[in-house]
């Protein structure tokens, strides 16, 4: 795993890199449909998912999950 090789003490998953990636887009003003197509989501929907969740309390939620 990756996260060994780092010495980080908890595990890293490739979604979270994903999501990761997606809520620093949005933190930074990245339109949505952009979004999809670097995640490559057929839908846009699937990418609105990330967008629910804004500012503040989805850093707050962040840090207290990952």
């Amino acid at each position: 795993m990756i996260a060994a090789h780092g010495s980080i003490a908890v595990n890293v998953y490739p979604h979270q890199f994903r999501h990761t990636y997606a809520c620093l887009l949005l933190d930074n003003d990245v339109p949505l449909d952009f979004i999809q197509e670097m995640l490559g989501h057929e839908k846009a929907s699937t990418s609105q998912i990330y967008d629910q969740l804004r500012g503040e309390l989805r850093r707050e939620l962040y840090k207290r999950f990952f």
